[in-house]
């Protein structure tokens, strides 16, 4: 099971790149790139040369892309995605919320590490964009944890408990609306930590000619894109395990089947529809819309729910 885990994040996330990047070629009236390109890109990168820049932290340049990747498997090892997780234990929930900062900050190390004008400001960048969806993403993830406290269970923070049960039925009728709106949060923080428009502000080829990745080739640039799209499959499969968990009783092969089919929807709402539908916010308007919109419509549908 944990190879499984290990082998199908990644692989699950690049089908789900594919699947992105020809659905928004299609809704701009393009025809976009055959659904397997980004495991040829892989393979591309793969055989390809890694440049190390002059005057670059060398250890920290190559070894911290395995860091990111192993990161962001490491969260689907404690997130339940079709019955109970391989780590699951009381708690694993603020666990989880920790881990989702190693792979950014080791993105963010690194670029660091490269010596280059533009890694640093992208770096940095992606640092603010850090800290500004952490704060709305502990306010919805406690959603659930008071859901399942004010009914009396006696562990709230566990993932498998949460998943096990459908908070919809023991919220409330103004519970509803609160669960509601933190869904839509929800979907928001999907792709600010996948660092995709309109978040993108780290990477921003116009401006800062890539940012946090200015730097990178060859097989450190391809294991730092697995991570980026294996983070991108954990947070969405953390949010259907704390707000969409329907299912979950199914047997094991149906209830996969059922986790996929919520993975992409949450994916498509969350990156695809938004990605293609907006323009990169300027860095200012990326924290104040986190800070003060997000993080406002955080905390109102927190109070739905008290």
């Amino acid at each position: 099971m944990a190879l499984a885990v290990i082998a199908g994040g990644p692989v699950i996330g690049l089908v789900f790149e594919g699947f992105d990047r020809i659905i928004s070629a299609r809704m701009q009236k393009r025809v976009g790139p055959p659904l397997l390109q980004p495991f040829y890109d892989i393979r591309k990168l793969m055989v390809k040369e890694s440049v190390i820049p002059s005057g670059a932290v060398k250890w920290i340049f190559e070894t911290f892309p395995l860091i990111s990747l192993t990161a962001s498997i490491l969260i689907l090892f404690y997130v339940p995605l079709a019955g109970n997780p391989i780590l699951g234990h009381s708690g694993d929930l603020v666990l989880v919320v920790y881990l989702f900062i190693f792979p950014g900050l080791a993105l963010a190390l690194a670029a660091l590490s490269s010596n280059s004008p533009y890694a640093n400001l992208g770096g940095q960048r992606l640092v603010i964009n850090m800290m500004g969806y952490e704060f709305p993403l502990a306010i919805i993830s406690l959603a659930p944890v008071w859901i399942m406290l004010k009914n009396g269970f006696s562990n709230p923070f566990s993932l498998s408990l949460i998943y096990s049960h459908n908070i919809w039925q023991m919220a409330g009728s103004l519970g509803i609306v609160g669960l509601l709106i933190e869904s839509a949060v929800a979907i928001l923080i999907v792709a600010g930590e996948s660092s995709k428009s309109p978040f993108n502000v780290d990477t921003a080829d116009s401006e800062i000619a890539g940012g946090a990745l200015a730097e990178y080739s060859g097989r450190n640039l391809a294991i730092f894109h697995l991570a980026e799209d294996t983070k991108a499959v954990a947070i969405a499969s953390l949010f259907i395990s704390l707000f969409f968990p329907w299912n979950s009783r199914a047997i094991w092969g149906l209830a996969f089947l059922i986790y996929l089919l919520k993975l992409f929807l949450m994916a498509f709402l969350g990156i695809t529809l938004i990605r293609t539908a907006t323009s990169r916010f300027k860095i200012s308007r990326l924290t104040r819309n986190y800070w003060l919109y997000i993080s406002l419509f955080a905390a109102i549908g927190f109070l739905f729910l008290l």
